[in-house]
């Protein structure tokens, strides 16, 4: 890695902080941060933490040492947890002052701090943290919102260093873009599991912790699908990020279906299906006039998640203003013919996979929930049936991450 001089530095601080502003989604953009201070910095680890309450939230980690040890493609697994906000650990001492900690050796803190580290996670890993640079992300009312830790400096021959303290400056600039686009997307996301609670209370199915989990399923597949087709890392992020937040709104529609049809204990009957269908168009309708990006998914995904991949699914060839089949596409009295293979667009193909894993996995007023060998083996049944054959192949490359995010976002 080149040395830079501190107007360059500068400069590569400036279009980070512009680069991660464009992020909407929070999950995407707390991956994003802490991936883009760690290469500022050249750091082998790092953890980021996120406010709740009095509370910080261990929301990513990533460790460069610990990766390389891995299976191509796969990530680290990790559990999230919450550490108080008070002087007894780093983060939370951070969090509670407002100071930036650069620590050379966290077994050896300087004499008389109130801190200390936490070795257990080192112990399970079989990992030596040494240099830790750890700053609260703040927003321009000074309220701090977070927390990133920086672990282990390199040198070029990847020897740990402290960290540079000529560099502190520049990345409390970037912490400090980096808070003004944490609270940004925390409302984004605010807004939108709003829209979720909305639905919820007409159908007791459509909760936070489902549609995360979607959302966050749907986020795995597409990556570990682009990586293995080589479509280039910007790409991916981008449609990481709208990917994100299009999935959680996958049933949204389904606000305008009736409460006799969503809180019925019992198997709908066929006409009762057939209104439930509606949902994905009237879902689609909401975002028909798209102003983004987001917009234009939002509207695919809630249109498309319950096409088949061999023409069985629903709603088909539709005009969403009308729910009428399109000229051409009709097929029967009532439907129109559906999509099939790649007429449907991949986002609604990835979000039917996340979507079925967790219905089948998940229990609902009608049935218990289903152990994983018997929903793992109907996927596998479905594949070149119901669900993208590639996309499959890509969900189970990718079902240690999934199992995962499905502990993160317990009913």
């Amino acid at each position: 890695m080149p040395m830079l001089n501190e107007k360059q530095k500068l400069t590569q601080i400036i279009n980070l902080g512009l680069e991660v502003a464009q992020v909407k989604d929070i999950d995407v953009l707390l991956e994003k941060l802490l991936t883009e201070a760690r290469q500022f910095v050249n750091a082998d680890a790092g953890s980021i933490y996120t406010k709740e309450g009095n509370e910080l939230k261990f929301s990513y980690t990533q460790n460069e040492t610990l990766r390389k040890k891995l299976l191509e493609g796969k990530k680290l697994i990790y559990s999230t947890f919450s550490i108080p906000i008070n002087e007894k650990s780093i983060a939370g001492y951070a969090a509670l002052t407002g100071k930036t900690l650069n620590i050379k050796d966290v077994y050896n803190p300087p004499a008389g701090v109130p801190y200390s580290f936490d070795r257990q996670y080192d112990e399970i890993s079989n990992y030596r943290t040494r240099s830790m640079l750890t700053f609260p992300l703040k927003t321009n009312r000074g309220d701090v919102i977070g927390v990133l830790q920086l672990i282990n400096a390199l040198d070029r021959d990847r020897n740990i260093i402290p960290f540079a303290e000529e560099d502190e400056p520049f990345i409390m600039h970037f912490a400090n873009n980096a808070a003004i686009a944490v609270e940004r997307a925390m409302m984004t996301r605010a807004i939108i599991l709003r829209m979720i609670r909305m639905a919820e209370l007409r159908d007791p199915k459509e909760t936070g912790a489902h549609v995360n989990r979607v959302a966050a399923y749907s986020v795995e597949i597409y990556e570990t699908w682009a990586l293995q087709r080589g479509i280039p890392e910007k790409e991916i992020n981008r449609n990481k990020d709208i990917l994100r937040m299009a999935a959680m709104l996958h049933d949204v529609g389904k606000v305008a279906i009736s409460d006799v049809i969503l809180k019925k204990p019992a198997k709908l009957d066929i006409n009762e299906i057939e209104i439930m269908k509606q949902h994905t168009y009237l879902g689609a309708r909401l975002f028909s006039n798209p102003y983004s990006d987001f917009d234009e998914a939002a509207s695919l995904v809630a249109l498309n998640h319950h096409e088949k991949w061999d023409g069985r699914g629903y709603p088909g060839h539709i005009d969403i203003m009308t729910g009428k089949p399109l000229p051409g596409f009709e097929s029967g009295k009532r439907d129109a013919a559906g999509k099939k293979e790649e007429d449907i667009p991949l986002f609604g193909r990835i979000v039917a996979i996340a979507d079925v894993y967790d219905a089948l996995s998940s229990r609902r007023v009608y049935k218990e929930s289903w152990d994983e060998p018997r929903v793992l083996e109907t996927l596998k049944e479905d594949s070149g049936k119901h669900f993208d054959p590639d996309l499959v192949n890509a969900f189970f490359a990718s079902l240690d991450t999934i199992r995962s995010i499905a502990a993160r976002y317990p009913d």
